[in-house]
């Protein structure tokens, strides 16, 4: 069955040309309104294989390439569209020559809101068999996306069943809960802990709609950058602020990956580890200007031997348990 139908008009009428052996411009191969287009492979052929749900949440630096060979698999082989704010072609072309296995995969750099209500740019959408995030600054992400037609293709590409991931700034916009970053300063686990409802501490509600993570809040390059007191403060803003404990943070080690298959089951790819931050109460005070206490709560390690439910948020063999505490803005952890 060929994949683009109506959609490869407008993807031919954005290109000027569609030939699969052109030569590979030094800069775009199309502009649109607010974004640049550049593509890789035969945009044209037929998908070979079937679709079907996945979500990947790649934790940034180096990904571990069996996990996004199966997401390739998960897009049935076929056709890969790459979001993101900046750069160029340089990830589509690693995806697509190092990765291997898609037929095309193409790139939309996405600068403003005027880029989401396009055309030509949602048939691209529209017609993807998996969508993935690039990195760099989330609050670009949000404030360009958030509320636009592009916003709403994304969640009917994962109501049709097709996989969708992201990589850095491109998994913490995959969960239910995000942290945007509308500062453009990455907020370290020191201030989130000194003062959790401090400016940095932007918390965005009803981006995307994801199965599984709709109660969840991701965040990337974990433990090299020292992110687990800024999780815990997420969580624990959220748990008060929605009045729902069931709210849950997870962290992704860099160069790592959780897959979480149509069932909901997460599976851990690489080194490092995926960690669960899941308190199940309020934290013990969270007043404007004072530093953060939070009673014990454990934290589970993911390894490449543990699965993770997000239907129950149950783990199998997981590398390990630590209890975790804050007191006063310092979070103290049993293994140090």
């Amino acid at each position: 069955m060929a994949r683009w139908g109506t959609a490869a008009a407008m993807a031919a009428l954005l290109l000027g040309a569609g030939a699969a052996s052109a030569a590979i411009p030094a800069g775009p191969d199309a502009v649109g309104p607010g974004y640049e287009y550049y593509r890789i492979g035969d945009v044209n052929a037929p998908t070979p294989g079937k679709t079907g749900p996945l979500l990947g949440l790649f934790g940034g630096g180096d990904w571990p390439v069996a996990a996004f060979r199966q997401f390739v698999k998960q897009s049935g082989g076929g056709h890969i569209v790459v979001l993101r704010a900046r750069g160029g072609r340089e990830l589509q072309d690693e995806i697509y020559n190092d990765v291997g296995g898609a037929a095309s995969v193409e790139t939309l750099v996405i600068h403003d809101e005027d880029a989401g209500n396009d055309p030509k740019l949602l048939a691209i959408i529209a017609h993807a068999d998996g969508i993935f995030f690039g990195g760099g600054d989330q609050s670009n992400y949000v404030r360009a996306w958030k509320g636009s037609a592009l916003n709403k293709a994304l969640d009917a590409h994962v109501k049709a069943g097709k996989p969708i991931g992201g990589t850095s700034a491109g998994l913490a916009v995959l969960g239910g809960y995000v942290y945007g970053c509308l500062d453009s300063i990455s907020l370290t686990s020191p201030d989130a802990l000194k003062n959790p409802t401090g400016p940095s501490v932007t918390l965005v509600r009803d981006f995307l709609h994801l199965p599984y993570l709709s109660k969840v809040i991701t965040d990337t390059h974990f433990d090299k950058r020292d992110r687990q007191g800024r999780l815990v403060t997420f969580v624990g803003r959220l748990i008060q602020e929605e009045n729902d404990p069931s709210i849950t943070g997870l962290g992704v080690d860099e160069a790592g990956a959780v897959l979480i298959d149509g069932q909901g089951v997460g599976r851990y790819y690489g080194p490092g580890h995926a960690w669960l931050v899941r308190p199940l109460k309020a934290p013990a005070t969270i007043i404007a200007g004072q530093p953060l206490t939070y009673a014990s709560f454990p934290i589970v390690g993911l390894g490449p031997d543990s699965t993770l439910d997000f239907k129950t948020f149950q783990v199998t063999k997981p590398d390990f348990t630590i209890t975790a505490r804050v007191d006063k803005g310092t979070l103290i952890r049993s293994d140090r």
